[in-house]
Formats: C-alpha cells, structure tokens, sequence
C-alpha cells in the first residue's frame, strides 16, 4: 500500500529521506520503500512519524483529511 502522504509530510518540511530514514533508523533505501508502497510500513514507524509531524496515523494512511490534531476534541463513549 503506498501512503502518498508521508512523502508529502516529508517534502513539507523540507526534509529528505535519509533524515527521515535516521529518525527511523533505517537505511534510506528501505525509507524509499514506504513511499513506493514496495514495503509495508510498521506501526511502529507510523507512531514515530505522526508524532514526529505533529498528525494523525489516520491522517498518514488516509482515512481522515484532518492534518491538523485538535487536542481539545472530545470523544464520545457509549
């Protein structure tokens, strides 16, 4: 699955892979992996990068066009 968004996160902030691939601590080529969706990209590494950029794994993945966290949301429980 290629996750299109974290290449643009990456580029938003003016960053290049191999830093990105530090923050990891993986090689670039297997960064690169995740932005060709040639690798699965761990949960691990998914947590890592939406903290790191300040999102959503939602958001990372797809399945929500929120870039932004609102702490001060409130969620419902039943």
């Amino acid at each position: 699955m290629k996750f299109k968004r974290i290449k643009d996160l990456r580029e938003d902030n003016d960053k290049l892979q191999k830093d990105i691939a530090q923050l990891l601590g993986i090689s670039q080529q297997y960064y690169s992996e995740y932005e060709k969706g040639n690798r699965t990209i761990t949960i691990t590494h998914l947590i890592t990068l939406a903290k790191y950029y300040g999102t959503s794994i939602d958001y990372i993945v797809g399945l929500s066009d929120e870039k932004e966290i609102n702490k001060n949301k409130k969620y419902e429980t039943d």
